[in-house]
Order: structure tokens, then C-alpha cells, then sequence
């Protein structure tokens, strides 16, 4: 389903060069939450490398989880090796953007973000893991044995892409996802909250992902956008979107953890 979905997608996506443009016009065009969500992590891949046209996926989880340390996948003279879990996207990835060490500096590991083709030589990609909320939405896993890499993105893997990337995501996502809940039959009153809120996300997708004073507005959007959510009347959508929306509400509360803690460190770093 959602492989046809992107394909239907094409002409929005030309028509959208910037990213967060892009995250909410696919948004109005999806029917659930899962395509909304697809719709807008892809996006927001993009806003990371925007060479990527085809559906993008960032590759850092590994074992032991997504912290700096806990990345052992390695890069050297253009090869990867190792595996990363939990890929959005599964095999239907075409472009990843793989958070790989390439030593250490300090005691401290040194990290970049290298480009690969899905179906690079040395790549293997597998479907994994399917969630109980948005399960159009596959997750894989991915093995690099001496896979050589498009490009090395400039910059520290993590400080320039790997940190901001919750920010990135969480911008695109739920613009995405606001725009879905218009589209599909939001009354009124809601609508126009939730316009309103896709306003404040197009202005903070066009500021630094790092900054604090981003971090705090973030914050407040979001709040305003969960409250809406959970006061929305219903009757105006379809019965098949309702029962979707019912079953697919937990997406939203993914990385609130994660959320509160970016919070709590803008407002300290602004005291």
C-alpha cells in the first residue's frame, strides 16, 4: 500500500523542492497515519542530503541502541561494516544515510554520516519488525560487509546530523500529520488550530534544528497540536479513518521522553 502511495506521490514531491513544504503537501495527501508519517520522515531525510529523490532512511540504531557510543558500525577508505536495526522504511529504502565511526578522538568516538544505495553491492537490507500502530509501515534491518559508499556527507556525524535529526523528524512528522487530519475531516474550529500550527512549524523548520529558542517553540507547538488532537470530534471523518486513527494515536507519543528532555535543556542552555 504504501509503496503504491509514494509512487502516486511523484508529481507532489517535484512540486515541493523544500522539505517541510514537501512533509506537509504529502501529509494532505494521505488517507492514515502511516503515509502521513512516511510522507513526512522522508522529508525530513531530505533535509538532511537533499541529493536524496527516492526514499531515504537514516541508519543508526545498532545493538545496543543509537547513543554515539553505542555505534560500532565502521567506515574506512570508503567501506561499511556492521549493522544498524530498526530502519524506517525496510526494504523499501532506496537511499541510506549511514552514521558510521571512523575512530576516535578524545575517548570519544569520531562519527560520520556516509551515502549507500539499498541495493549497493555488500548491502543487505531485511523487513523486520512490524508495530502494532502504523503497520503499513515496515522497519528492517541492514548488514554492510565492505559495502563501498556514494559520498561521506560533510561534517561531524553526529553534532550536524544525528543530534538535530529528532528536531528535523518531529517538525516533519507532525506537520505531516496535522495536515492529514485536515484533509480528512477536521471541523472548523480544529482546522484552523491546526493551520495555525502548521504555520509555526514552517517557520521553525527554517531555523537552526540546534538552537534552543527552536527547541522551546517546538515544544509549545507540539503541545498545542496533542491538546487539539485529543479534543477533536470525530464525526467529521470517515468510519474507516476514525478506527485508523484510534489504533495509530500512539505514534504520536513516540520519543516523548526524548522530547521533554530537549525541553528542559533549551530552557536551561537559555537561562
Amino acid at each position: 500500500m504504501i509503496a503504491d502511495w509514494w509512487a502516486s506521490t511523484a508529481e507532489i514531491r517535484r512540486a515541493n523542492p523544500h522539505s517541510i513544504d514537501r512533509a506537509i503537501a504529502l501529509g494532505r495527501r494521505a488517507d492514515r497515519f502511516g503515509a502521513a508519517f512516511f510522507g513526512g520522515y522522508t522529508s525530513a531525510i531530505t533535509a538532511l542530503d537533499q541529493s536524496i529523490t527516492g526514499i531515504g532512511a537514516l541508519c543508526a540504531t545498532e545493538e545496543g541502541g543509537g547513543h554515539p557510543r553505542a555505534i560500532q558500525t565502521t567506515l574506512a577508505d570508503g567501506l561499511l561494516n556492521g549493522t544498524k536495526h530498526f530502519v524506517s522504511g525496510g526494504t523499501l529504502a532506496t537511499d541510506l544515510l549511514v552514521v558510521a565511526k571512523i575512530g576516535e578522538r578524545d575517548g570519544r568516538p569520531e562519527l560520520k554520516v556516509a551515502r549507500i544505495k539499498a541495493n549497493a553491492s555488500g548491502v543487505k537490507l531485511e523487513d523486520g519488525l512490524v508495530l502494532d500502530f502504523v503497520p503499513e509501515i515496515p522497519h528492517g534491518a541492514v548488514t554492510f560487509s565492505n559495502a563501498r559508499v556514494d559520498a561521506v556527507l560533510e561534517g561531524d556525524g553526529y553534532e550536524r546530523y544525528l543530534k538535530p535529526f529528532r528536531t528535523i523528524e518531529d517538525l516533519h512528522v507532525f506537520g505531516a500529520i496535522a495536515a492529514c487530519l485536515v484533509a480528512n475531516g477536521a471541523a472548523q474550529a480544529t482546522a484552523e488550530r491546526l493551520e495555525a500550527t502548521l504555520a509555526a512549524i514552517r517557520h521553525l523548520a527554517r531555523q537552526s534544528p540546534s538552537s534552543p529558542e527552536t527547541h522551546i517553540a517546538l515544544a509549545g507547538v507540539l503541545a498545542l497540536a496533542r491538546e487539539t488532537i485529543a479534543a477533536m470530534d470525530l464525526s467529521g471523518f470517515s468510519e474507516e479513518f476514525r478506527t485508523r486513527f484510534e489504533r495509530d494515536k500512539p505514534l504520536l507519543k513516540i520519543a516523548e521522553k526524548v522530547r521533554e528532555q530537549r525541553r528542559v535543556k533549551a530552557w536551561s542552555e537559555k537561562k
